[in-house]
């Protein structure tokens, strides 16, 4: 898969996501870069702890969240974009689910949109990444945890989202799946998904895992969202060897590693 100017040979290959929240109010990292010359240092910081993606969400999506205008998320996010395009070579990938933003941040040089809500919170969305021709990530969601069949009916979710990309015209090589853990979900379903993540490759698209200091972590090890490290490196390693493709962590260089042994140790 092309991802901006790099190809991502994701059946050999891990590969990283550094989460860059531009928000006061994240449920982890709130107001630590919030402000241009800190993201940048972050930024660089990632990048040179192995960072393969940088994923920049301008609107925090931690339970209870403000929802912001389509105007101040652009306001956020762009300056951001435009800076780390003009300092690093780093494909980049946008946190939003309006196409609005989605359309601003590609204008602005955004490599991939990662859509929390797979193309169903706007309508438009689906249309603004096809026209684009950039790589999406649909992730599964629901407003309730309210399932009838869990697994099967989190896997008829993510077909549904595909099936709303591709009706706009996004193609099967652009399209990556995330399982959502913490949204739409109980404790239960988090820990049940996260250790059947492997399901998802039976729709035939690359996995990105996104459990960087969730709540299930928190909840298990009965821990803040800022001692959740060791916690996140377990589902790292556990999500490569159920076949993830991308890992989105905050902490980059423990998960790096952590990526680069288990592959080792998968291949040797």
């Amino acid at each position: 898969m092309k991802i901006g100017t790099k190809e991502f040979d994701l059946d050999k290959q891990t590969y990283i996501m550094g989460i860059l929240n531009v928000t006061p109010d994240s449920f982890s990292d709130g107001g630590k870069w919030n402000n241009l010359d800190a993201a940048l240092r972050h930024t660089e910081e990632m990048i040179a702890d192995g960072c393969d993606i940088l994923d920049i969400g301008g609107e925090s999506t931690r339970p209870g969240y403000t929802l912001l205008s389509d105007e101040e998320e652009i306001s956020r996010v762009i300056p951001v974009i435009e800076a780390v395009k003009d300092r690093f070579d780093i494909p980049i990938s946008l946190d939003t689910y309006k196409s609005k933003v989605a359309k601003a941040g590609i204008d602005s040089g955004v490599d991939l949109i990662n859509d929390i809500w797979g193309c169903k919170y706007d309508e438009n969305m689906a249309n603004v990444i096809a026209e684009s021709g950039v790589p999406c990530c649909l992730m599964h969601n629901r407003k309730e945890p309210n399932y009838t069949n869990y697994l099967e009916d989190v896997l008829n979710d993510l077909r549904e989202s595909v099936s709303i990309a591709k009706r706009a015209g996004v193609k099967d090589s652009q399209i990556i799946l995330d399982p959502g853990l913490g949204f739409g979900k109980t404790y239960e379903n988090n820990m049940e998904l996260m250790n059947h993540v492997e399901i998802l490759g039976q729709l035939g698209y690359p996995i990105l895992l996104g459990t960087s200091r969730k709540s299930m972590i928190g909840l298990t090890l009965d821990l803040p969202s800022n001692e959740r490290l060791e916690g996140t490196i377990a589902t790292t390693v556990m999500g490569i060897m159920k076949g993830c493709h991308i890992i989105r962590v905050h902490d980059v260089k423990a998960n790096k590693r952590a990526a680069i042994m288990t592959e080792k140790l998968l291949t040797f």
